[in-house]
């Protein structure tokens, strides 16, 4: 892992959490992006060396629905950069840690991305992150 490479937040109202997150970082979302295939509208913002990603559900069965209905809005997930996802996700694999996702496939922010599912990882949700290019 090379660095944390974002922190995401999932939020019932993506306008109003972009409004907070504005006012507290004194930046406003440099970008917005949906992903289909989570079912997901995503909001970024860059703070250092770091980015903050608002997750808005675009539907009632995404994964980010669901965890706001199970836990309320808050931290959903850590994500880390790696240098290439394939050999990361066969490397943590051979160490005993379980994946949500067989393979990366494409996120926002011009990412290819894998999840650990949370019960590997102390309950934590983590994502790797490999810049397409």
């Amino acid at each position: 892992m090379n660095k944390l490479e974002h922190i995401g937040i999932a939020v019932s109202n993506l306008e109003a959490a972009e409004q907070l997150f504005a006012q507290l970082l004194g930046t406003a979302s440099y970008k917005r992006e949906e992903v289909a295939s989570e079912g997901v509208i995503t909001s970024f913002f860059q703070v250092g060396n770091v980015k903050i990603e608002l997750l808005a559900a675009t539907h009632a069965d995404s994964p980010i629905a669901k965890f706001i209905e199970k836990r309320g809005e808050g931290i959903h997930h850590l994500a880390f950069d790696v240098d290439d996802a394939n050999a990361r996700m066969a490397e943590l694999s051979a160490a005993g840690f379980q994946w949500i996702h067989t393979a990366p496939k494409d996120g926002a922010d011009n990412k290819r991305i894998a999840f650990l599912h949370p019960k590997s990882t102390g309950g934590v949700l983590t994502e790797i992150c490999e810049d397409k290019g």
